[in-house]
């Protein structure tokens, strides 16, 4: 009778690391091909489960990639919390290593959100997250000059400078590398920036 709970303990581990390794190959999968394309007897065979085992667990493909889009989501959230730092610079370097990891899932997801149903739902409160992430990130660091309207301005610069899509442009569209592309998004910022956060760029990359 005492093992019993350890069983069921042991039991509750296995299902939960099958779980995440179908949502592992499921990411995998649709970092590389577009969404209608992906097939779950693929899915199923990467995480050496069965296909009626991924559909007992997530309903189907649309339930697989909405899982697997909100356990992404909530570990993009983390993960920009800890590129939030001291200097502009400083959280300029970790949103490029942050874009370098994520940057062309999150632009997949959104084009092809409309393809899965609940999926831009999700999706819009990735982007939420990001523009609230962006104006705590940089709003003590604005420069102060101009009234209410200016700023908001400033603060819609600053997204837009801050954005996947931007990234990707210097990255790809550029031929940039990450040390450049971390560059070239500072000289963006600099023009709205107090001037003694100006002076951390110093610190940046040449």
């Amino acid at each position: 009778m005492k093992s019993r709970p350890y069983r069921m303990s042991a039991r509750a581990d296995a299902a939960e690391l099958t779980g995440e390794r179908i949502v592992d190959a499921m990411l995998e999968r649709f970092a590389s091909t577009p969404y209608e394309r992906v097939r779950l007897e693929d899915v199923a065979s990467d995480a050496g489960v069965t296909v009626q085992t991924v559909i007992r667990r997530f309903g189907g493909k649309p339930g697989l990639m909405t899982t697997t889009v909100e356990r992404e989501l909530g570990r993009i959230a983390a993960a920009r919390e800890e590129a939030a730092h001291s200097t502009p610079s400083q959280t300029i370097r970790a949103l490029v290593e942050h874009y370098e990891r994520y940057g062309s899932v999150i632009l997949k997801t959104y084009s092809e959100a409309p393809l899965v149903p609940g999926l831009t739902e999700i999706a819009a409160r990735g982007r939420d997250y990001h523009l609230d992430w962006c104006r705590r990130a940089f709003a003590g660091h604005l420069d102060p000059a101009g009234d209410e309207v200016i700023r908001r301005r400033r603060l819609a610069q600053v997204v837009a400078i801050c954005d996947a899509t931007t990234w990707r442009i210097l990255r790809f569209d550029g031929r940039l590398d990450p040390a450049q592309t971390e560059q070239a998004l500072l000289e963006l910022l600099e023009p709205f920036l107090r001037p003694r956060s100006r002076t951390a760029h110093e610190h940046g990359p040449a």
